[in-house]
């Protein structure tokens, strides 16, 4: 028996949120960057993060990697052979672990509701 979130329209509903969330992402992120191109003395903190993923398929990595890399001030980098890790470049961070955080309750929560996982 599946549970209630597996069905289509719990992953349809998933898809639509995750879109709002990108395009949330989207436009608050290209603020961000368009302030600090144009700021007059740039002090950014650029780091390499790795980032624990709890997905079930490689199209759920995928897509995560792709929203990270779409998302200004971030690109992917790489994922790990056994596609547990995504390692991402952000251009300026204070708290890696905040990264982290913010992926996981953004993009990659969405992305499991999709794959029909809670």
């Amino acid at each position: 028996m599946s549970s209630p979130r597996s069905g289509p329209l719990p992953r349809l509903w998933a898809a639509l949120v995750l879109m709002a969330i990108f395009v949330r992402e989207l436009v608050l992120s290209s603020i961000i960057m368009a302030r600090t191109a144009f700021a007059r003395e740039i002090n950014v903190q650029p780091a390499i993060v790795a980032v624990p993923l709890d997905l079930r398929t490689e199209l759920g990595v995928a897509i995560v990697a792709n929203l990270v890399s779409l998302t200004p001030g971030t690109t992917s980098l790489h994922t790990s052979p056994d596609g547990k890790t995504l390692y991402i470049h952000a251009m300026d961070t204070l708290d890696e672990a905040d990264v982290v955080a913010t992926i996981k309750t953004s993009f990659e929560k969405w992305v499991r509701r999709m794959e029909g996982a809670a």
